[in-house]
């Protein structure tokens, strides 16, 4: 698990919340033709959430798949872990009414990535969570004390056990795009006239994201507001960090289409990346480095190690980035380039799941014996796209909802977590 700043981490992600759980609302709705359904009413600042965990408000795509089983019983198995990894997880260890996501096993107890995520589950969970709102603005109230040191409208990247920003107190591209996703999502929960303005701090998020987190000659994602034009990594580009449809969110949300020439510029190399260096796998390289001229993988390490250029542990999360754009959009080329993966690895494993392992070349051979949820449960969200896969969709969901979140490796238990929110039917686009 890497990303983050010039230095290096990431464990990626985390997510948030506290509390006791309430009983779930409603079963999911048959699949809708429109595949970007209505947004449901916003809620005011002292009503309930407008969309709570369980209400299956949006519906996916049609002819998106479902792992087998009673609606309510896959929404009881998100429960079940998202209580273990928010008892795992979720902390208040630094006073100031803050609330933080813990990273064992990064190389900071306080990881941006980890803050986005709390902020995005936190949001998602509300209704089955009591505690959400108040969770959510105490993780608000941290990464506003927190803010980069080059655009103070971002997340710094990293702090320490005191919660004090280190490492040059610059941002981490995913880390500031969950926290804006987080936003909008809370916005569309209980409205923005309480304690913070969610959209109004979401707008100016996804702002300084624009303005400092994206190159404007190749619309794609730089590493984090460091790198600029008279630095190194300026054109290179980190897959994990291709958010297809928070891209969307940003559209609908600030009326600019900037962010649709942004996601037309990732998709884009997302299918060229597949169809030229992974024609036999679509798996993608942690790094894409030449973004100005013929953009390749990464050749060697470039940030973090020797297989900068490799399906590691940023990669690992591209088939839950990818799959959930597709099943929530319908859009053709997110569905193709999510089918290429769950081709792939349904055939590399013979549709057993243990056989996933911690590491692939593009080629599809492996460099890494090891197992870990960070690269096993993105599968289950490509398995959704492929009418044929209801077999393997249900060996991945098995495992993964028979699978105890470890409590000193965050990374792959919130990667495992948000994966079957979106297997469940319980992710939606603000």
């Amino acid at each position: 698990m890497r990303t983050t700043t010039k230095t290096v981490t990431i464990g990626t992600a985390a997510l948030a919340a506290a509390g006791l759980l309430l009983p779930l609302l409603g079963t999911a709705p048959a699949a809708a033709e429109d595949t970007r359904p209505t947004r449901a009413t916003v809620a005011t600042a002292d009503s309930g959430p407008a969309v709570p965990f369980g209400s299956h408000t949006f519906p996916y795509a049609a002819g998106t798949l479902k792992p087998s089983g009673t609606q309510s019983a896959l929404d009881q198995a998100v429960i079940k872990t998202y209580n273990a990894w928010k008892s795992a997880f979720v902390k208040k260890n630094c006073g100031n009414g803050w609330y933080q996501v813990i990273s064992p096993d990064a190389d900071h107890p306080y990881v941006a990535e980890a803050q986005g995520y709390g902020m995005v589950v936190t949001a998602t969970m509300a209704g089955a969570d009591p505690d959400a709102k108040t969770a959510f603005d105490g993780m608000v109230k941290y990464v506003l004390a927190h803010p980069s040191v080059n655009n103070s409208n971002l997340l710094a990247a990293e702090q320490n056990a005191s919660c004090k920003s280190v490492d040059g107190s610059d941002s981490a591209t995913d880390g500031d795009l969950d926290v804006a996703y987080g936003l909008l999502l809370a916005d569309k929960q209980w409205g923005s006239t309480g304690t913070y303005n969610y959209k109004d701090l979401a707008v100016k998020h996804i702002n300084a994201i624009k303005k400092s987190e994206v190159n404007p000659t190749t619309h794609l994602m730089l590493l984090g507001d460091w790198s600029d034009s008279g630095e190194s990594h300026y054109w290179m580009t980190r897959s994990s960090d291709w958010m297809i449809d928070h891209f969307r969110a940003f559209r609908t949300a600030t009326g600019d289409s900037t962010w649709d020439t942004v996601r037309t510029a990732h998709q884009k190399l997302i299918t060229s990346q597949q169809s030229k260096y992974a024609s036999g796998t679509g798996l993608l390289a942690d790094f894409v480095v030449n973004t100005n001229s013929t953009a390749k993988p990464a050749s060697g390490e470039v940030l973090e190690g020797p297989n900068d250029g490799d399906y590691s542990w940023n990669a690992c999360r591209d088939p839950w980035r990818i799959g959930t754009d597709a099943v929530t959009s319908g859009d053709s080329a997110s569905l193709a380039s999510a089918r290429k993966l769950n081709t792939w690895i349904k055939s590399k494993t013979g549709g057993n799941p243990n056989k996933i392992v911690s590491g692939y070349h593009l080629n599809g051979s492996a460099f890494d014996s090891g197992n870990d949820m960070a690269f096993t449960a993105p599968f289950v969200v490509t398995a959704l796209t492929d009418s044929g896969s209801q077999a393997w969709l249900d060996a991945l969901w098995n495992k993964l909802a028979t699978t105890s979140i470890d409590p000193d490796l965050y990374y792959g238990g919130s990667v495992q977590l948000q994966s079957m929110i979106v297997a469940s039917g319980n992710y939606w686009v603000p």
